[in-house]
């Protein structure tokens, strides 16, 4: 499969997207541990459909110390055992924020306070900010079909 479109050879997508990639850099700086960034980046991707970045984000949290069985169970993570009070807060809050539309609310005020419970606004604004990125990204992959598989641990990082 090839990508519609090489954002690495154009020009245009360069300018813009190296902006993008800074900020995407600068999140794995911000306040929220790297498992779970990569939990939530990975669920965002699994609903979103976006094969490179499930692909970038399934290695990278194997890279971060996750375990295949929470690698495979993530989405179905509401019936799994595996996942703490507060990831479970965290993947809540990325699903409803990625569901925008089938939720016609947005983010509930319960899932927002279940949150809130386990995260302080550091690491609630981290969590905003990644799964905003993530959409934004995955729509990107998406709409180019970029292809997934070849991903190296970093290598964007």
């Amino acid at each position: 499969m090839d990508a519609r479109l090489n954002y690495f050879a154009n020009p245009t997508a360069g300018k813009a997207l190296k902006y993008l990639m800074s900020a995407g850099r600068e999140l794995k700086a911000l306040p929220l541990s790297a498992t779970t960034q990569e939990l939530v980046a990975l669920r965002v991707s699994q609903i979103n459909g976006c094969a490179v970045c499930i692909d970038m984000h399934t290695k990278e949290a194997a890279a971060a110390g996750e375990s295949p069985v929470r690698l495979n169970l993530i989405a179905a993570w509401r019936e799994a055992t595996v996942f703490t009070e507060a990831e479970r807060a965290a993947l809540a809050l990325a699903e409803q924020g990625t569901r925008v539309a089938d939720a016609a609310t947005g983010v509930s005020d319960e899932v927002w306070e279940r949150a809130a419970r386990h995260y302080d606004e550091e690491q609630l604004t981290a969590l905003v900010l990644l799964v905003s990125f993530m959409n934004a990204v995955n729509r990107l992959n998406i709409i180019t079909q970029q292809p997934a598989g070849e991903y190296q641990v970093g290598q964007f990082h």
